[in-house]
């Protein structure tokens, strides 16, 4: 029965790759590092990377671009593509040594990827064990910080056409300092959802994802879950990043000939408050269409739409999977808040990739020319690039990004229509009011061995009273811009908070974030991580000050590293 399968599984490739017949790779750092680094090595028409996650189907296929020359290449990087194909080993004819000689129990690891599979032409299953534990201590509080994760993933297919996927696990967790300072704020604890109170200065979270992925035709996809979503190719989105809680969403995915069009519908929670209540809906629709223009130029549009209307009903006519949003909320006389935008990257001799984004909340000519500070300019911005095997050092690649956002960007008068979902920015996690470098370093001197380095160096603007709604200089999109900020010591037009704004007003704040990272990969999927973080935040209000340094030892099995990189 297996060798028939793998049969029946080498036809299908040779036939050419179906769409969206499976599931897809959850979104994880460390895996998409290696999908993004090979992409630009081997790029494949097929696998579009402004949308993420990737289709297993699309990374099985760079898996096996990659292993042709990986055979010959350095021991990371054979040990890196036949990761990606031991991965996804129910999509790829190649997949190597994943037959496990002792399995425990019989049925239990028969492959080396799975505590549990089971594989025929009708179905495929996968199911594996959660496990997130870490240690650590930080300068500003008293007694150990950690984090308790466990919990089960079950992925699978069923008739070549339906890809399912589901995530379960209950999290106990006492933080460092500054992450606390942020839950403080917004009374939400960063990625999350719903939680308790644990144990002293502890929080209690359960983390649930899950979808199902219907190949409607061979050229569109049908997915319905609760997840994440990242629009980019950057460490950070301007767009749409995975910082947020999940939410529910419906995701149409259309890939034909040099396009790949995304309708995303997704249902979001306007506030927080823990008590036995319905909390408030509101809801995004996003279009973005990707197009390789070039075998290495890959350019993106998108427009999204958050709206709410009273009892939490849905605007039918936002449904429109091809129409202009802008015409619709000007047709319905409605002040919903609409976004535009685009995105590129290029990819250069197989070594370098040039990426951006560009989104537009409100945009003048006139006053962005008059060079007045007009509080409606609101907009961001995104520059970036990677540099793969830098200065000809296999495995050394590095990334640099540059990424701002002018003041009361993502923010609305309304709570329906921000640009957040469970108290939290959707897309970058300083919000707004705020210009960013980031320089990344990651080193793979040994196969299962990676080094990574992060500086992240920051200005933005705080407000004196950081819970007040009515003090607001632009940077939290929690707050509504009816509420802006103006200097007093300024004439009116100022004053009154519709002139002079400018990155980093408020609280003017200049920190300087920096993570050092060693991997390594015990077993599949199985990790040990050491990190040592050190952030440093000097304000022109010494109250605001902060110097804070967290050392953590970590055990991951099948879950992503938890990081606070803000």
């Amino acid at each position: 029965m297996k060798n028939n399968y793998r049969l029946l599984m080498g036809l299908l490739f040779l036939a050419g790759p179906v769409m969206a017949q499976d599931a897809t790779v959850p979104l994880n750092q460390d895996v998409y590092r290696l999908i993004d680094r090979y992409h630009i090595k081997y790029p494949t028409e097929n696998l579009h990377t402004s949308f993420k996650p990737y289709g297993r189907t699309k990374v099985a296929e760079l898996g096996e671009a990659a292993r042709q020359d990986a055979i010959s290449g350095t021991r990371p990087d054979e040990y890196n593509a036949n990761y990606l194909l031991n991965d996804n080993w129910n999509h790829t004819r190649f997949s190597r040594d994943n037959e496990n000689p002792r399995p425990v129990l019989r049925h239990f690891y028969t492959n080396k990827t799975d505590l549990y599979h089971y594989e025929s032409p009708e179905f495929t299953l996968r199911v594996n064990p959660v496990l997130g534990l870490q240690a650590g201590k930080d300068n500003e509080t008293d007694g150990l910080r950690y984090l308790n994760s466990r919990g089960v993933q079950v992925e699978g297919t069923i008739d070549g056409k339906l890809g399912f996927y589901t995530f379960l696990a209950d999290n106990q967790a006492k933080l460092p300092g500054y992450v606390n300072r942020r839950i403080e704020r917004d009374n939400i604890v960063p990625h999350e959802a719903y939680w308790k109170d644990f144990s002293s200065e502890g929080y209690d979270f359960f983390s649930a994802r899950g979808y199902v992925n219907y190949a409607a035709t061979k050229h569109i996809s049908v997915m319905l879950g609760h997840d994440r979503n990242f629009i980019g190719n950057g460490f950070r989105s301007m767009i749409l990043s995975d910082y947020s809680a999940p939410y529910f969403f419906l995701k149409l995915q259309t890939q034909v000939w040099k396009l790949q069009y995304t309708n995303l519908y997704a249902e979001l929670t306007q506030s927080f408050q823990r008590a036995d209540q319905l909390y408030d809906k509101k809801y995004m629709t996003l279009h973005h269409l990707s197009i390789n223009l070039l075998p290495n130029l890959n350019v993106g549009v998108f427009e999204s739409v958050i709206f709410g209307r009273d009892h939490g009903r849905f605007e039918l006519q936002y449904l429109n999977p091809i129409i202009f949003y802008r015409s619709i909320e000007q047709g319905l006389g409605s002040e919903d808040n609409a976004l535009l935008g685009a995105d590129f990257k290029w990819d250069i001799r197989k070594r370098v990739q040039l990426y951006g984004q560009v989104v537009l909340d409100e945009f003048l000519i006139s006053e962005l020319r008059a060079g007045n500070g007009w509080w409606g300019n609101k907009f961001g911005l995104q520059g970036g690039a990677k540099y793969i095997d830098a200065f000809g050092v296999s495995n050394l690649d590095l990334q640099g990004e540059i990424n701002l956002a002018r003041p009361y960007t993502y923010q609305h008068e309304d709570p329906a229509k921000n640009y957040q979902h469970y108290l939290q920015p959707l897309a970058h996690p300083l919000g707004a009011n705020f210009a960013e470098a980031v320089a990344i370093v990651r080193y793979q001197p040994l196969p299962k061995l990676t080094l990574t380095g992060k500086a992240i160096v920051s200005r933005y603007g705080q407000d004196p009273e950081p819970a007040n709604p009515a003090s607001n200089y632009g940077g939290n999109v929690l707050k509504p811009y009816t509420t802006r900020s103006g200097d007093p010591e300024q004439p009116t037009t100022v004053r009154d908070g519709n002139y002079g704004q400018t990155i980093g007003q408020g609280i003017t704040t200049d920190q300087v974030y920096g993570e050092a990272t060693a991997s390594f990969q015990l077993m599949y999927n199985m990790f040990l991580d050491v990190t040592q973080v050190v952030r440093r935040a000097a304000a022109d209000d010494s109250r605001f000050d902060q110097r804070s340094s967290f050392t953590a030892v970590s055990f991951r099995w099948n879950i992503p590293q938890r990081t606070h990189e803000f």
